[in-house]
């Protein structure tokens, strides 16, 4: 089984930072959640608020967004940011382990014909959490939760933070834009 970060490892950059941008040119209502994100950013970066609490405030602009419309439409221009290495090499027992939205994350993998998701769950209507943010030994504890101790064939990421999947992994690969390298 091989096992996938999402964000820049086989979606070339930040979906979650894509839809946002998407979301924005549509909905210019957004702008004026601006201070306060830029205000809870600089929060975050002196570690006065959680990275949960941060994305929280910048998922507030799904509060004016139209989620059933513009969620596809996202898709539809955006499905092309995906790897051509990736293509390549799916296959249909592949997972996804991202910290990036569930909800938005699972209609690409529809259309990748990815059945093995794990991400963030994260209310489509108002940003909040529901669960904890898949990242770190949260994507261990989500893996072992659905496939126990099946191991990992191979890994791939982009981001140190993947190392406890690297750790449980029989070979990993980071990924570099097109490139794969060691770790």
């Amino acid at each position: 089984m091989n096992v996938y970060d999402f964000d820049k490892t086989i979606y070339n950059g930040d979906s979650t930072f894509h839809f946002y941008l998407f979301c924005l040119k549509r909905h210019k209502i957004i702008l004026k959640l601006t201070p306060k994100l830029a205000k809870n950013f600089f929060l975050f970066k002196v570690k006065k608020i959680t990275k949960t609490q941060f994305k929280e405030s910048m998922y507030e602009f799904l509060k004016y967004v139209d989620i059933d419309t513009d969620l596809p439409d996202f898709w539809d221009s955006h499905i092309k940011n995906i790897k051509a290495w990736y293509l390549q090499k799916q296959c249909e027992n592949d997972v996804i382990i991202s910290a990036s939205p569930e909800f938005l994350l699972k209609p690409a993998c529809d259309r990748l014909k990815i059945k093995n998701l794990m991400a963030s769950r994260v209310d489509p209507h108002t940003g909040k959490y529901t669960g904890v943010n898949c990242s770190g030994e949260e994507k261990v504890r989500r893996y072992r939760e659905v496939f126990g101790d099946k191991k990992i064939d191979e890994f791939y990421s982009d981001s140190e933070s993947d190392m406890p999947l690297v750790r449980i992994s029989e070979f990993s690969q980071k990924v570099k834009g097109e490139r794969l390298c060691s770790w």
